[in-house]
């Protein structure tokens, strides 16, 4: 009897400790998923997709593409492996962009963690990233006034550890509109260079019960230049939310080109300001048909 005393007794506080204990590890997690910011400051690189510009004047052609990305700042290295394929639609006047980051891998310092009430420094598990969804329509092509294009965009909540303040598990969505206009062209058509800029609106949802969602202002303004087979770009954009807590991210971002016989080798550098933390550097092969 003595013994099955003994034992029922350490049943019961090894239930007791787990009980204790499951609930404190779940109130630990739980606790820190109304903390978090909704916002580019306290999120990943990735959470927030910047509005690409694309120069007002869309591709006649289909792309796939491959991307390496490393994002780095005082207390978080991260990098990502990016898919991206566009589709060109009734023979260019439109098209429909599709890109996902396949896996991210991230290492946060405990001072970060903490800033951002995330759990982990770095994943236990695989980390994947959202899918985001761009329609392209050429409203207007004019060399003597300006090619025009309006986009509708989406990024859906298909992003992974929301507890680690990768990835918001949240919909954005933003509309804007892209004029672009050649400055000098060579006759040859060898050789030019060309002005663009970018206005819209951006929209992304938080975790606040009474403020659901953040609405922003998005711009954007570049100039590229092309020769032969080399086309280099710099552009300067942004988004201005109204909550003034980090959400207010700009980059400047360069990216060289070299194409040969259909086949696109890309070199990227972005440069955080404001509330992007982060200096990104990208290197990417692109097959068009």
């Amino acid at each position: 009897m003595r013994f099955l005393d003994a034992n029922r007794a350490i049943g019961v506080l090894m239930a007791l400790f787990c009980l204790s204990l499951s609930p404190a590890m779940a109130q630990n997690w739980w606790d820190k998923i109304p903390l978090l910011k909704y916002s580019p400051r306290y999120f990943g690189p990735n959470a927030f997709p910047m509005p690409e510009l694309t120069g007002g004047a869309l591709s006649p052609r289909w792309e796939v593409e491959l991307r390496g990305e490393y994002h780095t700042m005082t207390g978080d290295q991260t990098k990502d492996i990016l898919v991206r394929l566009y589709a060109p639609i009734a023979k260019g006047k439109a098209g429909v962009n599709l890109s996902w980051v396949f896996q991210e891998w991230y290492e946060t310092s405990p001072e970060v963690r903490d800033e951002r009430n995330a759990v982990e420094t770095k994943s236990p598990i695989t980390c994947r990233g959202d899918v985001v969804l761009n329609c392209y329509y050429q409203v207007l092509r004019s060399e003597k006034w300006a090619d025009v294009v309006v986009s509708a965009n989406l990024k859906t909540a298909s992003g992974g550890r929301l507890c680690d303040a990768r990835y918001t598990d949240a919909v954005t969505y933003w509309f804007d509109a892209q004029v672009g206009r050649d400055l000098w062209r060579d006759p040859s058509g060898k050789a030019a260079v060309r002005a663009y800029g970018l206005v819209g609106f951006y929209c992304w949802m938080t975790n606040d019960l009474i403020n659901r969602q953040n609405d922003a202002l998005c711009y954007g303004l570049g100039l590229s230049g092309r020769y032969r087979g080399f086309t280099l770009s710099a552009d300067y954009a942004g988004f201005r939310g109204y909550r003034d807590d980090g959400d207010k991210p700009m980059d400047l971002r360069v990216k060289l080109n070299y194409e040969i016989k259909k086949n696109i080798l890309t070199f990227r550098y972005e440069h955080g300001m404001r509330d992007d933390l982060y200096d990104s550097y990208g290197l990417s092969y692109t097959r068009c048909f």
